[in-house]
């Protein structure tokens, strides 16, 4: 197996995006939450959709990465 520089940075540089976002959606759900408890049911649902979507962007990089 041939390791290559430009694999890394696919994989760096796709992965930073959707790690930034996750990480944004994650804050303002638990601050929904935290003004509003009671939309915590229709809250949630949507955070993970949301974070499900952003993690197949990384996904996608990875295996580019790996057909590199």
């Amino acid at each position: 197996m041939e390791f290559s520089v430009s694999g890394g940075l696919i994989v760096a540089i796709g992965g930073i995006g959707p790690a930034i976002g996750i990480g944004l959606i994650g804050a303002k759900a638990m601050e929904a939450i935290g003004r509003n408890p009671e939309a915590s049911g229709k809250v949630l649902p949507a955070m993970l959709l949301g974070m499900a979507f952003a993690e197949a962007i990384a996904i996608y990089a990875l295996i580019l990465a790996f057909t590199k």
